[in-house]
């Protein structure tokens, strides 16, 4: 297979500069990567237009972020582009932890069936950025793509915000109800506006390396404490599509980035992980581990998403997952608001929802990279020991964090379960949980089922009661709107439970008899109304 092609999107003039009719922007992207792209789209799922700008006019040179893991492919799926990107990616589910030349365990991500997407691909970013442009561009009256358009100012007013935007053509000025920062980690709109991030920087290097070479390696994902072929430091391979393999290494603070991306530099460090095999450097990186944020993702009409909002370290995988449930959480909460339906307050919700999950992801990430880099003579006395037992005792491996990869945030926090008398199997705050089911005779998925907007799904043969202005199915083994052939659907979210599931797939409500009354004040709390 041939490397990735890049090429350029083009520029097209605005209509503030070229005299054409102008859009009623409700929201401004700031940013085409996976994170502006997938708001743009979700958005416009829900009838909202937006106008995405980006200073670039071609997709992300590297890999960057390859690792997706089931959620997020879930909601690629609800966006459109989920099974395109399954179809190239390279699915796995093993994870294999190593210490110098030996095994110490391995560990399964998703070791049940009964699930649509994998636990985990292994996909370039540029993939998934081409794929969310060409499904944004089957939204034309709501998505105005403007490629070379880099924002260079911001003002943010009671009643509206404004940017100032530059571009081939001259620069103008864009009116807009919000603004979306999806600018990525050296946030141009996070220094406008004089915000910081809060949180640790470690002193530590890693080396990143896309090789192309022909190699019957495994999908496993392989992580390497000190081995043999890189002394004394950590090393991971991951295998991606058209022949290319991902390898991190550690390198060290004292390590010199320019000096260390130099080909003759990076090519004998390959050598001695794939051997005498040819091969050819794709790209080449070196990064710095940070895991920090914003203190408040919501400022006034401006709202941080993603890497802009948020950084961790790449093991585990947490970065772009994590950038995609902001997106997730924030994108019908933005809809409703600007559509009418919800109060400006839900944004908060919002803050506080995805604020706790950038908190979860930096306490892992940070986790992790301790342990990969202890720096005191204790810290690497206790590893060594963990390291020890891991091979033979389970409560060891626990301790390794290089095993515990992105999961979707649990949001309990925010729903009273203690009030609740039969505690059902899943409680309001968890994600949904897919499984197989049968529509009139053909075979589908619970989240493909699940709309846009609130969805009441009653599991058993409990009787299915109306209820205005809500979807309502019953799931049952022998009839209702979805059959549970295979009986995963009954077994995972338990016989008589009614669950009201959020337009995100999460569950905000359980109820053993549903009624009009509370369903609707389960409703409008989500709608802050």
């Amino acid at each position: 297979m041939p490397r990735y092609r890049y090429r350029r999107f083009g520029y097209t003039a605005p209509p503030e500069l070229s005299g054409g009719p102008r859009r009623d922007c409700k929201v401004a992207i700031v940013g085409a990567g996976p994170i502006g792209l997938s708001l743009a789209i979700d958005l416009a799922l829900r009838g909202v237009a937006s106008i995405v700008l980006d200073d670039n006019d071609v997709v992300s040179i590297g890999s960057r972020a390859i690792c997706w893991a089931k959620r997020t492919l879930e909601i690629f799926d609800r966006l459109g582009v989920g099974e395109r990107m399954v179809e190239k990616g390279i699915i796995w589910k093993v994870g294999r932890v190593y210490h110098r030349e030996r095994e110490l365990y391995a560990f399964d991500l998703l070791p049940e069936p009964g699930h649509k997407m994998p636990a985990f691909i292994n996909l370039q970013q540029y993939y998934v950025e081409e794929y969310l442009v060409e499904r944004a561009r089957q939204f034309p009256e709501l998505i105005d793509l403007r490629f070379k358009n880099k924002v260079v100012g911001i003002e943010d007013g009671s009643g509206r915000a404004t940017l100032k935007v530059e571009t081939p053509d001259g620069a103008y000025k864009l009116h807009t109800g919000y603004i979306v920062a999806c600018d990525g980690a050296k946030s141009p709109i996070r220094s406008m506006l004089g915000l910081d991030f809060r949180g640790q920087l470690f002193e530590e290097r890693f080396l990143i390396a896309d090789i192309e070479m022909q190699a019957d390696f495994p999908a496993d994902r392989r992580f390497w404490f000190e081995p043999t072929f890189h002394e004394g430091e950590s090393a991971l391979l991951h295998k991606q599509p058209d022949g290319i393999y991902r390898i991190d290494l550690q390198l060290g603070w004292d390590a010199d980035p320019e000096e260390e991306k130099k080909p003759e530099n990076v090519i004998p460090r390959i050598k001695s992980i794939v051997g005498e095999r040819p091969f050819e450097i794709d790209w080449v990186s070196v990064y710095t581990f940070q895991c920090r944020r914003l203190e408040h993702f919501v400022h006034g009409r401006v709202i941080f998403a993603g890497d802009s909002a948020h950084v961790v370290s790449p093991f585990g995988a947490r970065g772009g997952n994590g950038g995609i449930q902001d997106v997730d959480a924030l994108g019908w909460r933005l809809a409703a608001v600007v559509k009418g339906e919800a109060r400006e307050g839900i944004l908060e919700r919002y803050n506080a929802e995805r604020a706790h999950g950038a908190d979860e992801n930096i306490r892992n990430s940070a986790r992790t990279t301790t342990f990969m880099t202890p720096k005191s003579d204790m810290e690497k006395m206790m590893r060594r020991a963990v390291l020890d037992l891991a091979a033979d005792m389970p409560f060891a491996r626990r301790l390794i964090n290089s095993g515990r990869l992105s999961v979707p945030c649990s949001l309990e926090r925010f729903y009273d379960i203690e009030a609740i008398a039969n505690p059902p199997p899943l409680p309001p705050g968890r994600v949904a949980v897919d499984t197989p089911l049968e529509k009139r005779g053909e075979s589908t998925w619970l989240l493909n089922q699940l709309d846009d907007g609130f969805t009441l799904v009653t599991f058993g043969d409990e009787a299915k009661r109306e209820i205005d202005g809500i979807r309502h199915l019953r799931v049952g083994a022998d009839g209702g709107d979805l059959l549970d052939r295979e009986g995963f659907a009954l077994e995972r979210y338990g016989s008589g439970f009614s669950y009201l599931f959020r337009p995100d797939q999460h569950i905000c409500a359980v109820l053993r008899e549903p009624t009009a009354e509370g369903v609707r004040a389960a409703v409008d709390k989500e709608l802050g109304r």
